[in-house]
């Protein structure tokens, strides 16, 4: 090869099998070329030249659009390249001249590349010049490719994401689906667009005549599509079939997660019972944690009707997903791991940030093996582990058969599943044993790959030049070697990730559009919800319910959620009436119950408020906000006893409810329960440490109790967080002035209570009766005396003569030169 190279570049030599090579030029480059050559020395090529794209020993299938051949220096200084491509044929030379580092063929130019490289390797060199330095050769470097005598064969159907992925959550409508060849120099056809409801994965038969993907249907996250593949596809009602009437006695949420149409297109095999971590994470390229931690593979057959679960992936033990076909149906591999229990569960199928923060900080690995069990026409049998993609103390997942059996692709990476950035793709024999990792991989993610008809080619998604996924193809030989990853750049958009490809194998216009006619108003509903779920955004979700309620009058779920978030915006007038229509239409209705308490609580009726809110927690308990809010307003009107057991009931529902413990300590506190009103003040200041009032209340308590010093650290805390709030003043300028020694703080207490009566303008009680206090503690009777006699007018003007009683004391105590009254009681 580095003869070949030095031979080319002199012009001298031969290029393969003594073919003699000649030169010809493009009109557009021969003077230029010219002078880049002439004196050139091949033997002594300065290097420095790296081509990023096409690796070398690159594989282009013959109908692949042309492409942009990419490249860089080590800081050589030029501006001007000279890109020449030559042929085993020792005919006519490719020339080009660029004035930028990328050079893109012309579309008849790529096709003659092509041809004249069928089978054959070529070799592209780039010689990079400096106009400044006369002209001389900077640097150079050089690849080989060829293209493939396969042709891919088969269009791809694949998803186009926005990200971060909870932008995609928030408006599933952003989300698009592509159809076409790899052949096509511009994005292939959008053919579904607008869903408003969440869709997701996608399968296909094995000869492209049956397609299958999740869907949200009828307020229901199992929903499942199956259609015929025609040009005009429809999704409705009658092609959708749900995986939660898999046993749907049991009362258990089931999503049917990442199904699976079998290869003939009778069955489909999906998880479900299934929890999984579905968790939004900051980084925008990985801005997603999924994986299931629960479930087990259950069976759907198109012909009858029935679901039944797969033994041998039935086991509730273990999480069992991540189903795939052999190509003859005979065998099913599929990930598995231990179910995992977590250490907080709030009983959903979709966890929660909080409840995966042993995932997300990284204490906790979760670790998949692929197993593989036998169909056997959905009797199943015993599963058994893979070699060579199981207990490797690595996580494996995400297996995908050759159309000839032979092989299996998977993915492994360090822990978890899917979207991982270390996830690289490996090969095995199809009954398992030595895997090994494809030559393809890129250096960032590399995973959801589908191969293709002919079993020549994989795809796959990686992220290796942009926090966006692209698509990018390999061939693969028939001893399971694969060449350097071809990007498939015309066929996404910069601003979106393509993720999920499959090959169908159909015609590239077998596909033109799919419509949706299955959207009801609880679609509009979930959408609505979905809105207010991921960044509680009411004017995404106000038109969902709306166009609910267009569909369906009746929804009163439409009606209340509507009406809560137009009373929240300040539209009483059209939010009310929303709120009452959802009443009448279920008087059970604990959502609407709880929206119109809030309505009646911020128009200070309190009684109705109650009333509501009573009923909320009555028709829906899990609203731990309507227990902390129906706690607080009870509490308020004297029926402590009563709001205690509310509050108490909201921190057993929410833990992390910082406000409820705070109402639940101030309750206890009033009660004289001092024990458990430390504890939940204590929690309160633990979950929202920015909190000035929780660091008082906790504060003030703590100082009753006899624990000074660290009551002094809460007071302090609360006049740092609101340096402005009279109250917080007053009470650490009284701590500091009665505290006994080494803690008290006599000169900062004064200074602490003259800025309180400076908020006031010297005219409230409260701060002169403590910046006497403090004036006392200084020993600075004589100013006391006046603060105090200033406090005194003000409470005799109020009638406050019990406080005006305890005034006059202390005046007279000042005057014998007392200072040793302790701090008010809270």
């Amino acid at each position: 090869m580095a003869n070949w190279f030095v031979g080319v570049l002199a012009g001298v030599g031969a290029a393969f099998a003594g073919v003699g090579l000649v030169w010809h030029y493009r009109t557009d480059v021969p003077d230029v070329a010219s002078q880049i050559l002439a004196g050139f020395d091949a033997s002594a090529a300065p290097g420095g030249v790296t081509i990023s794209y096409p690796l070398d020993q690159t594989i282009f299938p013959p109908e692949l659009a042309a492409p942009t051949f990419r490249w860089a220096d080590a800081g050589s200084g030029a501006d001007r390249w000279l890109v020449q491509i030559d042929f085993a044929d020792g005919e006519e030379l490719v020339r080009a001249v660029c004035e930028r580092p990328t050079w893109a063929p012309r579309p008849d130019e790529w096709e003659s590349i092509k041809e004249r490289s069928r089978e054959r390797e070529a070799r592209v060199t780039i010689l990079g010049v400096g106009r400044g330095a006369g002209g001389a050769v900077l640097c150079s470097g050089g690849v080989s490719f060829k293209t493939s005598q396969y042709e891919v064969g088969a269009p791809l159907f694949y998803r186009e994401v926005n990200l971060p992925f909870i932008e995609a959550v928030k408006d599933p409508s952003l989300i698009r689906w592509r159809y076409g060849p790899v052949s096509s120099a511009q994005p292939p056809p959008v053919v579904l667009e607008g869903l408003p409801v969440c869709g997701n994965c996608h399968s296909f038969s094995a000869d492209g005549t049956t397609f299958g993907m999740d869907v949200d249907y009828a307020n229901d996250k199992g929903s499942y599509a199956l259609a015929a593949v025609q040009e005009d596809i429809v999704l409705a009602p009658d092609n959708i079939i749900t995986w939660s009437d898999y046993r749907r006695e049991d009362g258990q949420l089931t999503f049917g997660l990442l199904s699976q149409v079998s290869p003939d297109g009778r069955y489909v095999v999906s998880t479900v019972k299934d929890r999984s971590v579905f968790v939004p994470t900051p980084e925008l390229a990985f801005s997603q944690l999924f994986f299931p931690i629960r479930g087990i593979l259950a069976v759907y057959d198109r012909q009858t009707g029935e679901y039944w679960a797969l033994p041998g992936a039935d086991d509730p033990e273990y999480v069992q997903s991540n189903p795939s076909w052999s190509p003859d149906s005979q065998y099913i591999v599929f990930a598995r791991s231990r179910a995992y229990h977590l250490k907080m569960d709030h009983g959903e199928v979709l966890l929660t940030a909080e409840e995966c923060a042993e995932f997300l900080d990284g204490s906790q690995t979760f670790l998949f093996d692929l197993y593989r069990v036998p169909f056997n026409e959905g009797r199943g049998g015993i599963a058994e582990p893979l070699p060579g993609a199981s207990h490797n103390g690595l996580s494996n997942y995400f297996a995908k058969y050759s159309p000839d059996g032979r092989w299996i692709v998977f993915c492994r990476a360090r822990s978890f599943m899917l979207l991982q950035p270390d996830s690289e793709l490996y090969i095995m024999p199809a009954e398992g044993g030595e895997a090994r990792r494809l030559s393809c991989n890129t250096g960032r993610m590399n995973s959801w790959h589908s191969w293709s008809p002919n079993g020549k080619w994989l795809v796959f998604s990686s992220k290796q030049n942009s926090p966006y996924t692209q698509l990018f193809l390999t061939h693969i030989n028939d001893d399971g070697e694969s060449s350097p990853p071809v990007v498939l750049e015309h066929m996404t958009n910069p601003d979106r990730a393509a993720n999920i490809p499959e090959f169908v194998n159909a015609g590239s216009t077998a596909i033109a559009q799919i419509r949706e006619r299955f959207l009801d108003d609880f679609s509009y509903v979930r959408a609505g919800d979905a809105f207010i779920a991921a960044r509680d955004d009411a004017e995404g979700a106000i038109p969902r319910y709306r166009q609910a309620i267009a569909l369906n009058p009746e929804n009163a779920v439409a009606h209340s959620n509507l009406g809560g978030l137009l009373v929240t915006q300040g539209k009483f007038g059209e939010g009310v009436p929303h709120l009452q229509e959802g009443l009448r239409l279920d008087p059970r209705n604990g959502s609407a119950h709880y929206n119109l308490g809030m309505f009646r609580f911020r128009q200070r009726d309190i009684d109705a408020a109650i009333v509501h809110l009573t009923k909320a927690v009555e028709y829906k308990p899990d609203l731990a906000a309507a227990h902390r809010i129906l706690g607080a307003l009870l509490c308020s009107r004297g029926r402590v006893t009563e709001g205690i057991r509310r509050l108490t009931e909201a921190v057993e529902r929410d833990p992390a409810d910082a406000a409820a413990h705070y109402c639940l300590g101030d309750a206890f506190a009033s009660q004289g329960m001092i024990p458990p009103a430390l504890v939940h003040l204590g929690r309160a200041v633990e979950l929202m440490p920015g909190d000035a009032e929780a660091h008082q209340r906790l504060g003030q308590l703590l100082y009753a109790e006899g624990q000074v010093a660290e009551a002094l650290v809460h007071l302090s805390r609360g006049v740092e967080l609101r340096p402005t709030d009279v109250r917080m003043l007053c009470d650490l300028a009284a701590a500091l002035a009665t505290a006994e020694p080494p803690l008290r703080a006599a000169a900062r207490a004064v200074d602490l209570a003259d800025q309180a009566c400076r908020l006031t303008d010297r005219q409230a009680a409260e701060p002169l009766a403590v910046l006497g206090l403090a004036l006392a503690a200084a020993g600075r009777f004589e100013e006391a005396i006046w603060a105090s006699e200033q406090a005194l007018v003000l409470v005799e003007a109020a009638g406050q003569e019990p406080v005006a009683a305890k005034l006059r004391q202390r005046i007279e105590r000042y005057r014998r030169g007392e200072a040793d009254e302790p701090a008010p009681q809270p």
